[in-house]
């Protein structure tokens, strides 16, 4: 059996020298580690914390488990779908997907419910019904106009992250031409021109939790990728998001990479303006030939890099424009009975108070204590994996969401984990109740259920994921990010290389989407065309 992590602390690798070092091991360091390895590259794939994985990871409690940051999944149905075969090529095919059901996304606005169902037609359909008036019927066909124009001209306006900036002066706005209406245009803007519905907006924009920011902040682009993403459906990994981490380990490791927790970089080693390794807390060093950087953009350019190198390529002034993406809270529930006892969904809520989201955020925001929540993501992990009985036989689970300041928590943020005193844990308190409230008005026989809940804050995030402000989704998805230049998979660093979220749009999905682009680089050809030509012949799958 081939054990797919290490502690940093039981290894001695001070005399070896890699071909190339990743640090970081969430969904896109990951990537890149097991393509590279695959490729026959001597790997070294560094995680901080005690556990791999990232936003992939879950965590534990006696009786339960929970998925962190992967909460349902698209486009994972047809094995004809790049995204299908990627998954299935840095996991040698390990993985398994268990649908969701036909309705996956149940978007509720003051007590109405909208459901979003798996295709084009059948979605368009039922906004139908539920806007039966022709005007708003010729703005639905309309939007779905533009999500399908819009797929169709993301990929090369992506790619030109790929470009060193010398090229992409050159190429870049040819490649960015067809998708720049979409990507550096703000939702509202969008949405304003083809309807002037609020309700109709409303539940169009209904997914905004998935990429972070309301309407009139996010790039609609953005939310283009994102409702693309789900439009065909949804599926759940088997086995729960624990199966990622360690597929994906299993590929890196038996391949001859290796794979180390509790394993902290804090600097990355540059000579004569060329990355060379990495230095750990306990300042030894590793070497390899290139170094790629899945830590995200404010970490790598202001934590990793010496301060000298800031200065020099004028970091801080290259990276105005960029902003943090939203924090937020989570609520994790255990229930001692099983799902069908407590007759709970597979398909996820997603629950407002009012049309206009910009404005619930702003109230939010200014009045966390006393506002409503402007978004109640609902989910149940329990439900959606077929192997849950069989692991946690007579238990279930639930996770709420919501977004929260992180100006709220952040006098705790010099606190220890899980020992940050009486009134950081009764302000917990007072939001998990506000949470369960939610729950029980659109799952009133789960009152009284409840057997367990832990509510983690940006607290949480920031010290598991090391995002300063607890940030879900590193960047802020705004039209000026993705305007934005700075950003790519080549650095001003020779031989230091960027993956992640932060290159191409946020989430699991844009995460390992860039770690394909990363690689691409790194092995100067097409990833994506190398990765498609194997999984189809070893799929056996044709064009028909």
């Amino acid at each position: 059996m081939i054990k797919t992590a290490q502690s940093y602390k039981q290894t001695d690798l001070t005399d070896q020298k890699f071909d190339l070092i990743v640090i970081g091991s969430g969904i896109s360091g990951m990537g890149v580690a097991a393509i590279m390895a695959k490729e026959g590259q001597k790997v070294l794939m560094l995680e901080r914390h005690y556990t791999i994985g990232g936003y992939t990871h879950v965590f534990k409690r006696p009786g339960y488990e929970w998925d962190v940051g992967i909460h349902y999944l698209g486009m994972m149905k047809d094995p004809k779908r790049f995204e299908y075969q990627l998954w299935h090529y840095i996991t040698d095919g390990a993985m398994q997907w268990e649908p969701m059901p036909k309705c996956y996304d149940k978007i509720i606005i003051d007590g109405k419910q909208y459901d979003f169902l798996a295709g084009p037609e059948a979605f368009t359909q039922q906004m139908k019904q539920y806007f039966p008036d022709p005007k708003d019927q010729e703005s639905i066909d309309q939007y779905m106009v533009l999500l399908k124009k819009a797929s169709q001209e993301n990929r090369l306006y992506y790619a030109e992250r790929m470009l060193p900036s010398f090229w992409s002066r050159i190429f870049g706005n040819m490649m960015k031409k067809g998708f720049r209406p979409f990507a550096e245009r703000k939702t509202i803007d969008v949405l304003k021109e083809i309807t002037d519905n609020p309700t109709l907006i409303a539940v169009l924009t209904g997914q905004y939790g998935n990429y972070g920011e309301p309407p009139a902040k996010s790039s609609f682009g953005m939310h283009c990728t994102v409702v693309n993403h789900y439009m065909h459906g949804a599926c759940f990994p088997v086995g729960g998001c624990r199966q990622i981490a360690d597929s994906v380990c299993k590929v890196i490791t038996g391949n001859g990479g290796q794979v180390l927790s509790n394993a902290e970089v804090i600097e990355i080693v540059v000579k004569n303006n060329k990355a060379i390794g990495v230095r750990m807390a306990d300042d030894k060093v590793f070497y390899a030939k290139k170094i790629v950087s899945s830590a995200g953009t404010y970490n790598t350019f202001t934590r990793l890099l010496p301060g000298q190198l800031q200065l020099k390529h004028a970091v801080q002034e290259k990276m105005k424009g960029l902003k943090r993406s939203t924090s937020y809270m989570c609520l994790h529930i255990g229930l001692a009975d099983t799902t069908s006892n407590l007759k709970l969904n597979k398909s996820n809520y997603w629950i407002y108070k009012g049309t206009d989201h910009d404005q619930s955020v702003a109230n939010y925001v200014s009045n966390p204590r006393k506002a409503n929540f402007p978004v109640v993501y609902i989910s149940f992990p329990s439900s959606k994996d077929p192997t849950w009985e069989e692991r946690y036989p007579g238990k279930s689970t639930i996770e709420i969401i919501t977004m929260a300041p992180y100006k709220l928590f952040a006098e705790w943020e010099g606190e220890r984990w899980r020992k940050r005193g009486d009134d950081y844990n009764a302000l917990k308190e007072e939001f998990s109740q506000r949470l369960l409230e939610e729950l029980y008005v659109v799952e009133p026989q789960l009152k009284g259920k409840i057997d367990f809940y832990e509510l983690s804050t940006p607290l949480s995030t920031r010290h598991f994921m090391n995002y300063e402000s607890g940030e879900m989704y590193g960047l802020s998805p705004t039209p000026e990010r993705f305007a934005h230049k700075f950003v790519r998979v080549q650095t001003p660093i020779k031989n230091l290389f960027l993956t992640g979220q932060d290159l191409i749009c946020a989430g699991v999905l844009g995460a390992l989407s860039s770690s394909v682009f990363t690689t691409s680089v790194l092995l100067k050809r097409n990833g994506q065309s190398m990765i498609e030509k194997r999984v189809r012949k070893e799929l056996n799958l044709t064009d028909d």
